[in-house]
C-alpha cells in the first residue's frame, strides 16, 4: 500500500512539474528582437503608405471638384437642394477627419515604439507601446468600417491590419477583428 502512495505521489509530481515546464514554455516568446523588428518596419511602412495614398485621394477630388466647377459642367447632385448637398459635404468632411486623425494617431504610437525598441535588450519591454499601437489600430479599424472609403482604401487597411496583427501575436497580444 505504501509503494503503491509513493507510486501515486510520484506521478503526480512529474504531471505537475511537465505541466509546469509546458505553462512557462508557452509564455516564453520564440520571436527574435530582429524578427519583432521587422514586423514593427512592415507596420510603419504600411502606415505611411496608407497615409501617402489618403493624401493622394484627397488631392485628387479636390482637383476633380476644380476642373469640374472651371468647365462650366454640373452634375445630377450640384442641380439637387443645397442644403442636401452641404449636408452631405459636412457628414464627408467630418469621416474625412476622423479617418485622419484615426492615422495620425496610429503613425505617433507607431513611431513611439520604434524609439522605445530600438535601444532595448528584450523586445517585451515595449509591450505598453505596443498596446497603444493595438488601441489606435482599432480607432483606424472602427472609422475604416463606419464609413465608406471605396475598395482601394479598404485593400491598403487590409494588408496593414495583417501587419499589425502579425506584430500583436509576437507580444500575445489579441489581433484586431475584421
Amino acid at each position: 500500500m505504501n509503494c503503491r502512495t509513493g507510486t501515486v505521489l510520484w506521478c503526480a509530481a512529474f504531471f505537475a512539474a511537465l505541466y509546469l515546464s509546458t505553462t512557462t514554455h508557452g509564455q516564453t516568446n520564440p520571436f527574435t528582437k530582429a524578427q519583432v523588428g521587422d514586423r514593427i518596419r512592415k507596420v510603419e511602412d504600411g502606415v505611411d503608405q496608407f497615409q501617402k495614398y489618403l493624401e493622394n485621394r484627397g488631392g485628387d477630388a479636390k482637383n476633380r471638384a476644380q476642373s469640374a466647377q472651371s468647365s462650366g459642367a454640373t452634375t445630377r447632385r450640384q442641380q439637387s437642394n443645397s442644403a442636401n448637398t452641404e449636408a452631405r459635404g459636412n457628414q464627408a468632411k467630418q469621416t474625412k477627419d476622423d479617418l485622419e486623425n484615426a492615422m495620425d494617431d496610429l503613425n505617433r504610437s507607431t513611431n513611439r515604439i520604434r524609439r522605445k525598441f530600438d535601444p532595448t535588450s528584450n523586445y517585451l519591454e515595449t509591450k505598453v507601446q505596443m498596446e497603444q499601437v493595438m488601441d489606435s489600430a482599432r480607432r483606424v479599424n472602427q472609422v475604416i468600417t463606419k464609413g465608406n472609403y471605396g475598395t482601394q482604401a479598404e485593400r491598403y487597411w487590409t494588408a496593414l491590419r495583417a501587419n499589425i496583427n502579425d506584430l500583436a501575436r509576437c507580444y500575445n497580444l489579441t489581433p484586431l477583428g475584421v
